[in-house]
């Protein structure tokens, strides 16, 4: 018998605005691919840019069919319409990121937003509560957490396969910062070097906050506090570019994580260990589908996306046979996917598979707090801080 689409019932394809992300944008053609590659999201509407010609211009060059001039006329009409989005992509810089989730979530449309949460600490405190009243699927694309051998990692230590976690240390460091790109009127460059578009934090809030909760992540520990050492290197650079954090977690294990947007050499340079009473682990994102095993005593092993060894955690969110490279996209496609999980089970009334996991509101408020300490602490000559959560 010939197998028809009457047959093949699946839920229809959530409605997805994105608000920024337009011509001359890097991140928001990220979020698209990463939304279309397993068909769960059509992208239906969008203000694109903040210029409504500009806005009208990138609709049409993506073939989205409605186009707003403000977030705010989106939101509006959005609502309004019964084929309206039923969740928008944030993507702009990240002083943007509240008010326009404000927007979005006081209408019921949930949220996928680009991190970190905001740009300070009173504005994630004011939007995760917001947020939680209102009840929407709220999501934060960490994306290196979606990374198959990142979840076989997570899995491995939560099974107790390295025993007491001692020691962590994460790292991710850049050179794309290392000379004064901002005064080219490089677009990207130029608004994460502005405090006010930005946050106080430069490097700590850009890529620090991705090692910080990749550490939280796969470790499952909790940080009481920290102490940071904050450099501008770039004269005249008015936000970080590079910092050594010192932290200390409450279940007594230690930890060091180094960022750096001016380490010469290096492109995208995210790396993890972790160390337990009964083995270590490493991972680094730039060969992303090894997961190198130390027990104690015992010779270092390789795991491999795909390969025997790995489990179940790494297998769900793997695509293609072992040894194909699988990576970046991929692993924001997890988020995009797993947050799509959650709306869908929210729109038909089932349960939501309970191995289903994405960044949200505790990791977005986490993060910045990670950042407000940091600043703080470095204004302090290192001082140790505990996060103002």
């Amino acid at each position: 018998m010939a197998i028809t689409a009457a047959h093949v019932a699946r839920s229809p394809r959530i409605r997805l605005g994105m608000v920024g992300g337009g011509r001359g944008a890097f991140i928001g053609a990220v979020h698209r691919i990463a939304s279309r590659i397993d068909d769960q999201y059509e992208l239906v509407a969008g203000c694109f840019s903040a210029d409504p010609e500009k806005s009208a211009a990138s609709a049409a060059d993506l073939g989205v069919a409605r186009s707003y001039g403000s977030f705010a006329e989106m939101a509006q009409k959005e609502a309004k319409r019964k084929d309206g989005i039923e969740a928008v992509a944030i993507v702009t810089p990240n002083h943007m990121h509240a008010p326009v989730a404000m927007e979005f979530l006081r209408r019921g449309i949930h949220v996928i937003c680009d991190k970190p949460l905001t740009a300070t600490l009173p504005e994630a405190k004011k939007l995760a509560k917001a947020a939680t009243a209102s009840g929407v699927i709220f999501a934060l694309t960490h994306n290196y957490t979606g990374y198959p051998m990142i979840r076989q990692a997570k899995a491995m230590i939560e099974a107790g396969d390295l025993g007491d976690i001692r020691l962590v240390q994460v790292e991710y460091a850049q050179d794309w910062l290392a000379e004064p790109l901002e005064n080219s009127g490089q677009k990207q460059a130029d608004w994460r070097t502005d405090p006010a578009r930005s946050g106080a934090g430069g490097a700590t809030g850009d890529i620090g906050t991705h090692a910080f909760n990749l550490a939280n992540f796969v470790s499952g520990l909790t940080l009481q506090e920290l102490a940071a050492d904050l450099q501008s290197f770039v004269p005249g650079r008015r936000v970080d570019d590079n910092g050594h954090i010192l932290m200390r977690y409450t279940s007594g294990a230690r930890g060091m994580l180094w960022c750096s947007q001016v380490a010469s050499g290096q492109e995208n340079g995210l790396r993890l260990r972790i160390y337990g009473t009964k083995a270590g682990i490493e991972w680094e994102q730039e060969n992303p589908n090894y997961l190198w095993v130390t027990p104690l005593g015992a010779p270092r092993y390789r795991l491999t996306r795909g390969g025997s060894g790995t489990g179940d955690a790494a297998a769900r969110v793997s695509r293609i046979p072992a040894g194909h490279p699988e990576g970046y996209l991929e692993g924001f496609a997890n988020i995009y996917t797993e947050a799509a999980r959650a709306i869908t089970a929210r729109r038909d009334g089932t349960a939501l598979d309970a191995a289903v996991t994405f960044p949200g509101l505790k990791e977005g408020l986490e993060g910045v707090a990670f950042v407000d300490a940091c600043v703080r602490s470095s204004a302090k000559n290192g001082a140790w801080i505990k996060l103002a959560l």
